[in-house]
């Protein structure tokens, strides 16, 4: 049974992050009872549906630091403000960012990309640019952001190697 890709996993956790949140009254969710109520293919692996959970539920359980982070970002955006897809698309990959031991953890390009294009297929036009310009943020803010922009690559890194000069020219006859 082929196994789901990593992108496909961070989508599935995005839908239960989202379900969680709808469904929420402030108590402890079920995640693999969610998980059992969505129409999934019947080839999913086991392990795929455990890694599902595992996010999404990392990422609920994350969700208070994810909306103090993005409420300090964009202080006229607090998760109350956020459309409810962009919230559950905001959590989750807040939470991929500040965890990279994270099930389905992946680069921040990686991350990011994922979220808008979520944001792309589940929101409003306007969601996109808002997701992407919000987790720049979030990503500069962690350890790892911080680190890349302190140590940023260079373009064309000096070599120890002398650069070879061009061959002479041939003498005219």
């Amino acid at each position: 049974m082929p196994s789901m890709t990593p992108q496909a996993r961070r989508r599935l956790a995005f839908q239960v992050l989202f379900q969680i949140d709808a469904q929420s009254g402030g108590g402890t969710p079920d995640v693999h009872q969610i998980l059992a109520q969505m129409e999934l293919d019947e080839g999913t692996a086991d392990r795929d549906r455990a890694e599902v959970a595992a996010i999404a539920q990392g990422a609920w359980q994350a969700r208070r630091n994810a909306d103090k982070d993005t409420a300090a970002l964009a202080p006229g955006w607090p998760a109350h403000r956020q459309a409810a897809v962009d919230r559950a698309i905001l959590r989750l990959a807040h939470y991929l960012l500040n965890t990279p031991t994270a099930p389905c953890a992946a680069p921040a390009p990686a991350v990011i990309s994922d979220a808008v294009d979520l944001a792309r297929e589940f929101s409003t036009e306007k969601s996109p640019a808002f997701v992407n310009a919000l987790l720049d943020k979030v990503y500069k803010a962690t350890p790892a952001g911080k680190a890349a922009a302190a140590n940023p690559p260079v373009a064309n890194p000096p070599s120890d190697t002398p650069p070879v000069a061009p061959p002479p020219a041939p003498e005219a006859p």
